[in-house]
């Protein structure tokens, strides 16, 4: 993996251009730090750093055609680079190394745009054509690369991270008020946008060019729209499956470096681990989990029990209330943008200590984005089915119990659980499920702002990226697109965006066998009632994987990577919270009402409600902007 970065038609002298090239390429040194180097040619101006996987000695970047034409900056694995390239060999090209970056860089030479197609791998590129004059970049197809860029007068900029923007005098990143009213309703910003004006993120399976002082995006592909029905019986489904996650498996498993997995103890990464060894002997296979003191959240045990089963060589460590509060600061404060997944404090001690002993790792990000692993799919079925009860059954009973309800600081909070339901089963059918997995409601959001960003007034407006995706999405089934939602916006800006991060800090490659073109284009294809049976998630999957994993680990009740955040906001947590959400640090910020945080942490704290979404969310925006000083305009 790497990092890059680049500019076209940037103010100042050359001297100042290859200043600038440097300062971007060290603040992404933690993406790749086993080389770097920069090309400056005329308006143009690319940064590379490297994490060395393949080819270890000839893959430095940029790199150019033998003619000079091209030159390309590429973060990321083809993993069909050796087809490409024999296909290549026939037309006539003639390579100079062995790595995926030259592969890619002489397909786009020969075909253009069309090089798309044919990639299959996760990436994040630039290539420059000199002749031309202009400036092409394309991010893979399900987002699991990063790529930000601008537009500043007549300069184009573009990097793996915003750090590198920031490296370049002639940009003023100013925070934009609106991000932060979606930030604080989806708990990120979600894509395009960022948290600063006019900074953007290129849109998954999207390409874009810069040529004469335009720029243009595009999309070259999209996930398919599922069919109304599946002629294959579950047996010949389940056997696809196996099939392509067993491709996927290995040929990720190209590399001339050591590899290992993330192991959970969930299905999804004890299927990644079970398949691969059947392909490298299980001994050999390095595997790693956290656990957690806290026994609710604590998984541990499974991974444990996933090891032994494989007889994985297999490490593990245990992570408490006292070495988060440590870590928090120091990985919030590294972010480009607040991003409020709790579990990106355990992510990142996971990379730590993965690193320690590989450099690529395995994990199973994508298969509950798939295979319908979240309640918020069966949670989708059933507010159907209670929108259909008696209104005074739904309200004056059910509703009215619900409040009655115990709140817990567990792994489970029945009340927090109910709430979270009712909150999004009156909603329309696009927002529903974002209203689940959110945070701030715009009811509190217009509490709690002193000086209301106009989203915050109208939902459509606050939740727009939501609404646009789901009707742009033309599946019959109302179902079949909250699976495209959760797998363009959850998946894309949450899940992936924190593996990038938590991985690249620590200089450690992951690869998501889930998410391999050909397993995705299938899965996706298949009927929801496939992945869905009743209200069974992950049937197919938990089907397929029947007689190679143990029954302890299929039928175990999903868990989310989450650390205690209930308890630890009452308890460790509490002089950060403290002294985040002090009423003088509010009040001279001057964004929020002191009065409805305090109210907030107060009912938190003695047991009235459950705020822990509302509360984490909030501490790692003002942990962040305390670390970042910007203008918020």
């Amino acid at each position: 993996m790497c990092g890059i970065a680049g500019f076209v038609n940037a103010p100042g002298s050359d001297e100042d251009k290859r200043a600038w090239l440097k300062d971007m390429n060290n603040s992404l040194r933690h993406r790749g730090p086993d080389g770097s180097g920069i090309l400056l040619d005329g308006p143009v101006g690319l940064a590379h750093c490297r994490l060395s996987i393949i080819d270890l000695a000839g893959g430095a970047q940029p790199m150019t055609t033998p003619d000079a034409q091209y030159a390309v900056v590429f973060n990321g694995e083809i993993y069909n680079f050796q087809e490409l390239r024999n296909e290549l060999v026939k037309k006539g090209c003639v390579f100079r190394t062995r790595s995926d970056t030259e592969a890619l860089l002489m397909s786009y030479a020969t075909k253009g745009t069309a090089c798309l197609e044919d990639l299959d791998g996760m990436f994040a590129f630039a290539i420059w054509d000199a002749r031309k004059k202009r400036l092409f970049a394309a991010r893979d197809r399900m987002g699991k690369k990063p790529l930000y860029y601008t537009l500043h007068k007549e300069a184009f900029v573009f990097a793996s991270e915003i750090t590198a923007l920031k490296k370049l005098p002639f940009l003023e990143l100013e925070i934009d008020k609106d991000s932060i009213a979606r930030y604080l309703a989806y708990e990120y910003v979600p894509t395009p946008n960022t948290i600063f004006k006019n900074v953007y993120k290129l849109r998954p399976g999207h390409f874009l060019t810069f040529q004469d002082g335009q720029l243009h995006t595009g999309q070259y592909w999209d996930l398919p729209i599922p069919s109304e029905r599946c002629a294959d019986s579950d047996e010949d489904c389940c056997a696809a499956i196996l099939d392509l996650l067993g491709k996927a498996i290995k040929k990720r498993l190209v590399s001339d470096v050591p590899l290992g997995v993330f192991l959970s103890g969930g299905i999804d990464s004890s299927a990644v681990a079970a398949l691969m060894a059947k392909h490298v002997p299980a001994h050999s296979i390095r595997t790693f989990s956290i656990g957690f003191t806290e026994k609710s959240y604590d998984e541990s045990p499974y991974s444990r029990l996933a090891a032994k089963r494989l007889g994985t060589d297999h490490t593990e460590e245990i992570l408490d209330a006292v070495k988060a509060g440590e870590l928090l600061p120091h990985i919030v404060a590294r972010q480009d943008e607040p991003m409020s997944d709790p579990s990106i404090v355990p992510t990142y001690l996971l990379s730590e200590i993965t690193r320690r002993h590989v450099t690529v790792a395995l994990g199973g990000d994508g298969g509950d984005e798939l295979f319908a692993g979240y309640e918020y799919y069966t949670a989708f079925i059933l507010a159907d089915y209670y929108r259909r009860l008696p209104e005074g059954l739904r309200r004056r009973c059910i509703e009215a119990v619900a409040t009655k309800l115990p709140i817990s600081t567990g792994y489970v909070s029945p009340r927090h659980v109910a709430e979270k339901f009712f909150s999004g089963v009156y909603a329309p059918e696009w927002l529903r499920t974002q209203k689940w997995l959110g945070a701030y409601s715009a009811d509190l959001q217009k509490r709690l702002w002193l000086d209301c960003p106009p989203p915050v007034q109208d939902e459509s407006s606050l939740y727009r990226q939501t609404l646009e995706l789901y009707e742009s999405f033309r599946a019959a089934k109302p179902l079949d697109k909250v699976f495209y939602l959760l797998a363009r916006q959850y998946l894309l800006d949450y899940i992936l965006v924190k593996v990038d991060r938590c991985s690249m800090m620590n200089s450690l490659e992951v690869r998501a066998p889930f998410l391999d073109r050909s397993l995705v284009e299938y899965v996706f294809s298949l009927p929801s009632r496939n992945k869905i049976r009743g209200l069974r998630r992950k049937y197919l999957l938990k089907k397929a994987m029947k007689g190679i994993l143990p029954s302890e680990i299929i039928n175990r009740k999903k868990r989310g990577f989450l650390i205690p955040v209930a308890l630890w906001l009452k308890k460790t947590l509490r002089p950060i919270v403290e002294e985040m959400f002090s009423a003088k640090r509010l009040e001279e910020q001057g964004l929020f009402r002191s009065d409805v945080m305090a109210e907030l942490v107060r009912r938190h704290k003695h047991g009235l409600a459950d705020y822990r979404k509302e509360l984490w969310s909030m501490l790692v925006l003002q942990l962040w902007l305390s670390e970042n000083k910007y203008r918020i305009v």
